[in-house]
């Protein structure tokens, strides 16, 4: 693996381990929720991430309840905002009708306000102006990055010197959006979720921005949305979606790469992100505290120099898998 970059290089510091509380991560419900989260903490991790839209727009409170009873000297707490839900509840995919998008100034002090009162604390360790990209901008995307530039970047900006926020970030499913962004902001992290995973590994472009520029990468969803967990089923989902016969052929190589060296491709998909030297943190989600014990628990293992070889030679000759699909 190559060196990684100095910490004295980076703007801001992440835990090296993060749980996020997306709607799939409650999928189990309430109780399910909080028992995930004690297990998170009771395993040594302190960073937790959740969003205004998650979970019907409620994962925020959740996880404020589940939270709690723990130190706040302790807890790395990140939160996104900018898409927002239509109702309570409803569901939010790109180029579906139940959410808009708003990233004005007053509309994001009211949001982080929100946000603080919904996770029942008075700062949040980073912010991610979320989801600003085509894929729900559709035609108005270069509008929405103007407005995210000049409305929200620089409502952080001021809530950043306040204290209120520690790092400003740029969240999304599609990391040219974040590259766009990073491009025109000075944001410390980016959070390109499944972006830099077995199945997408392209990115080189803004992986090489953020380590020029000491930006922390975040690789959120390293099994994107579950069918590296899973692996190639039928009822596999991929990116929030259920996957393709090409989706399952693609994995179904990937697995039999780890079986030639006695690897999980679960644990391959959490450790392979972290070999980047742009990378500095992991954040997955667990729908109970065995399925969190299980991933946490992968991390750990150990795949020799030469599975790993073999892996990215693969992912280097079939990067471009998903274009010609």
């Amino acid at each position: 693996m190559t060196e990684r970059i100095n910490k004295a290089e980076r703007a801001v510091e992440f835990p090296s381990v993060g749980v996020g509380a997306g709607s799939l991560a409650n999928a189990a419900g309430e109780q399910a929720f909080f028992g995930m989260v004690h297990a998170a903490w009771a395993s040594g991790v302190r960073y937790f991430d959740t969003s205004a839209a998650y979970l019907g727009g409620e994962s925020e409170q959740r996880l404020g309840a589940a939270l709690a009873d723990f130190p706040r000297e302790e807890l790395y707490l990140s939160t996104k905002l900018g898409r927002y839900l239509r109702q309570p509840g409803a569901s939010a995919m790109p180029g579906g009708g139940d959410y808009f998008l708003d990233y004005t100034y007053d509309t994001t002090l009211r949001s982080v306000e929100r946000s603080l009162s919904q996770l029942r604390v008075d700062r949040l360790d980073a912010v991610y102006i979320h989801d600003l990209d085509p894929g729900f901008a559709g035609t108005a995307y270069r509008d929405e990055l103007d407005s995210a530039v000049e409305g929200a970047f620089a409502a952080l900006r001021r809530m950043k010197e306040e204290k209120v926020v520690g790092a400003i970030g740029v969240a999304s499913m599609d990391w040219r959006a974040c590259l766009d962004f990073a491009e025109r902001a000075t944001v410390d992290v980016v959070m390109p979720a499944g972006e830099y995973s077995l199945l997408r590994a392209d990115s080189t472009a803004l992986l090489n921005h953020c380590a020029e520029k000491g930006i922390a990468w975040i690789a959120a969803s390293p099994f994107n949305s579950g069918i590296l967990a899973t692996g190639a089923r039928a009822d596999a989902y991929y990116n929030m979606r259920p996957a393709t016969p090409e989706v399952l052929l693609q994995v179904g190589k990937l697995e039999r790469i780890c079986q030639r060296h006695h690897v999980s491709l679960a644990t391959a998909a959490l450790q392979f992100p972290l070999r980047h030297p742009a990378v500095t943190t992991i954040v997955f989600g667990a729908k109970t505290a065995v399925e969190f014990d299980q991933s946490f628990a992968r991390l750990s293992d150990k795949a020799s120099d030469e599975f790993w070889q073999e892996m990215e030679d693969f992912l280097a000759e079939s990067k471009d898998w998903e274009k010609h699909t």
